[in-house]
C-alpha cells in the first residue's frame, strides 16, 4: 500500500493524460500550469500515462505525448509510469476495498441500468447523469459467489453507503480556486471500481498513483472536478493522503465548444506539423485564461 509521505513543504504535481488521441490545446493550458507551478516553487513535475482502457489507448498516441510536451518546452522525471503496467497494483487496492465490505459484484449490463432507470423516472441524477440504481447492492453474497465462479461478466462498484459508513459524512478537499469544498460524493453514488474488460477504474487507479507518487498537487480541468467528490472517500478508506487540488476552467474555440481530441485542426501535432511557433501558442494561451 502507498504510505503517506512525512510532511513537508516538496510540491509534486503531475500531467497524467490518456492515450486515446492526440493531444489538444486544454491539454496543452493543463500541463503548462501544472508544471509552471511546479518550477515556481521548485518542485517537481511528473508526467503519467492513464493507459488503462485498452481498447481505446494507442502506442502512436504515448509518443505523440512525448512530443507534444517536449515541443512545448516541458521537462519531466523518468521513468513515465505507465498503468497498464501496474494492473496488480491496482487490484491489491480493490481487494482491500472489497476485505472492507465496501464493494460489490454487478452484473448489470449497459441496457439493464437504462431499462431500471427508465422504470423509475424519478431516479436520482448526479454530475454524469443518473445515478446507478443499486440493483445488484442487494444480491445474496452466496449467489453472488456462485455467479462469478459460473464466468458471469461483472463489475465492481463502491457500495457508497457502507464506505461513508466507514469514513463518516464530513469530508473535504482544499481547491486553489473554490477554498474549501465539502464532499458529496451521492453526486456520483456506487461508482465502478474495475470492470471485466478492464481491470481498474479511472477513480480507483489516480488516487491510488497520486498516493504511490507523492503528489500533493493535483492541477486538472474543472469537468474532473465532481470525480473529486469520490476520491477522497477512497483516499479515506485506503489510508491515503488526499492532495491539494487546483481544478481550472476548460478552454473553449471561438465557437464556445470546448477543445476536444477529435478536432484534428487544434491537436498540437497538427499545430506544430503546420509550422506553428511554441512560444506563440503558449502567449495565446495564456491570454485565453485571462479573459
Amino acid at each position: 500500500m502507498p504510505t503517506k509521505p512525512t510532511p513537508s513543504d516538496e510540491f509534486i504535481t503531475r500531467f497524467a493524460p490518456s492515450p486515446t488521441g492526440l493531444l489538444h490545446m486544454g491539454h496543452a493550458y493543463s500541463a503548462l500550469a501544472a508544471f509552471n507551478q511546479a518550477k515556481a516553487r521548485g518542485g517537481r513535475f511528473l508526467l503519467r500515462i492513464e493507459d488503462i482502457d485498452q481498447g481505446r489507448c494507442r502506442p502512436e498516441f504515448v509518443e505523440a505525448i512525448f512530443e507534444d510536451l517536449a515541443w512545448l518546452g516541458l521537462t519531466w522525471e523518468e521513468p513515465v509510469r505507465r498503468q497498464s503496467e501496474h494492473f496488480e497494483d491496482y487490484a491489491a487496492a480493490l481487494q482491500a476495498l472489497k476485505d472492507m465490505g465496501v464493494a460489490y459484484p454487478c452484473f448489470c449490463t449497459r441496457k439493464d441500468i437504462q431499462k431500471e432507470i427508465q422504470r423509475a423516472p424519478s431516479a436520482p441524477h448526479g454530475a454524469e447523469g443518473p445515478i446507478y440504481p443499486g440493483t445488484c447492492r442487494t444480491i445474496d453474497r452466496t449467489d453472488a459467489v456462485a455467479r462469478i465462479a459460473a464466468g458471469q461478466p461483472h463489475a465492481w462498484r463502491l457500495n457508497l453507503g457502507a464506505a461513508l459508513s466507514i469514513t463518516g459524512a464530513n469530508l473535504s478537499w482544499q481547491d486553489q480556486i473554490r477554498g474549501t469544498i465539502v464532499a458529496a460524493p451521492e453526486l456520483l453514488g456506487d461508482v465502478v471500481l474495475a470492470r471485466k474488460d478492464t481491470p481498474t477504474s479511472y477513480h480507483l487507479s489516480v488516487v491510488w498513483d497520486d498516493a504511490l507518487q507523492g503528489v500533493t498537487h493535483i492541477i486538472r480541468g474543472e469537468d474532473l472536478f465532481d470525480a473529486t467528490h469520490i476520491h477522497v472517500v477512497l483516499q479515506k478508506l485506503l489510508d491515503l493522503p488526499t492532495p491539494q487540488y487546483c481544478h481550472h476552467k476548460l478552454l473553449a474555440g471561438s465557437d464556445g465548444k470546448r477543445f476536444a481530441k477529435r478536432d484534428k485542426a487544434l491537436t498540437l501535432a497538427w499545430l506544430r506539423e503546420s509550422g506553428t511557433v511554441a512560444e506563440t501558442l503558449i502567449a495565446s494561451l495564456q491570454e485565453q485564461t485571462r479573459r
